[in-house]
């Protein structure tokens, strides 16, 4: 009788690759962790530019209302604007807070409030709170300043506004901006 030796045989992967598909996996996390971090900065910053909008719509809103002063011989005043606002929340930095913006006189006057978290802090300048014609001034600034990395660089983004001959409110054809996801 003929004996045939069988050798089982092993099966799996050697030690050279599974030492290969490790580099692999480390060298596309290298380059796929940066990208990330990268693309959840760039959607932090998205929440600027939604706010600054919504501001000056709801000064848009505030511009046209008329408005008249006490008494049966009123005066009508028409084209109002708020005055400059300090930065809220004052301190913004890489975690999400809350600011009640109706503490603020000038934006309570305009109506804006954000019931979310925010990473950034906003404000208004070259404002003068008036009544009256403004065609053709330019009225508000509207910005934001934030600190996504907590490293007390601010990201700044800025919306002009301004009045046209015909005194209705427009804003810049885009955002001023710096250091952007800084």
């Amino acid at each position: 009788m003929n004996s045939k030796i069988f050798r089982s045989k092993k099966s799996g992967f050697t030690l050279i690759e599974l030492m290969i598909v490790v580099a692999i996996i480390g060298i596309l996390a290298a380059i796929a962790i940066p990208a990330f971090i990268g693309y959840v900065k760039s959607a932090k910053t998205s929440e600027a530019t939604g706010n600054l909008n919504a501001i000056f719509k709801r000064a848009v809103s505030y511009y046209n209302v008329e408005r008249a002063s006490q008494g049966l011989t009123a005066a009508i005043q028409g084209s109002c604007v708020v005055g400059n606002t300090s930065r809220l929340p004052a301190t913004p930095g890489a975690t999400k807070t809350q600011e009640d913006f109706t503490t603020d006189v000038n934006f309570n006057a305009l109506g804006f409030a954000i019931a979310d978290f925010i990473y950034y802090g906003y404000g208004i300048s070259d404002a003068t709170a008036d009544c009256g014609n403004t065609a053709g001034a330019t009225l508000y600034t509207f910005f934001a300043n934030g600190d996504l990395d907590g490293d007390s660089t601010f990201s700044t983004f800025e919306l002009a506004v301004g009045s046209s001959v015909g005194n209705e409110l427009y804003h810049s054809r885009g955002f001023f901006i710096v250091d952007e996801i800084e």
